[in-house]
């Protein structure tokens, strides 16, 4: 995902903020914590029974899954690419299985995996120069 396409996911989707000097790195975090404090968001909603909340909320987990899913480079980035584009169809398909049946531990399940997967990215930060 370059810089001008994670940019305007995030914008996508409501976020606010400092992007603009965000390095393309920091921008894919940014999309993965702003899909897991809408997956959390989603899940207190729907432990409130707030249904309005919960919809939009998934709504915009999923517009940023796809969003992630659209920045692979199925062709550069070999099995590994594919394998997940393969885990965010699946955690689309949990989340909208969470949304028809009130299904509070596939959110769990998907929070999970995103926050796994934001971990390995972190992982391999570029450095930043000078320290």
């Amino acid at each position: 995902m370059n810089a001008s396409q994670a940019l305007n996911a995030y914008r996508s989707v409501g976020a606010h903020g400092a992007v603009t000097d965000a390095s393309p790195h920091r921008l894919v975090t940014m999309l993965f914590e702003g899909a897991m404090d809408r997956v959390a968001t989603a899940r207190g909603a729907m432990e409130r029974g707030d249904q309005q909340t919960q919809g939009e909320a998934l709504g915009k987990a999923i517009a940023i899954i796809d969003n992630l899913r659209a920045g692979l480079d199925l062709q550069q980035g070999g099995e590994l690419a594919q394998r997940l584009r393969d885990l965010y169809d699946y955690m689309e398909a949990r989340l909208l299985t969470a949304g028809q049946e009130r299904d509070v531990d596939a959110l769990s399940e998907v929070h999970g995996l995103l926050g796994e997967i934001r971990a390995g990215w972190e992982g391999i930060a570029p450095e930043r120069a000078g320290g």
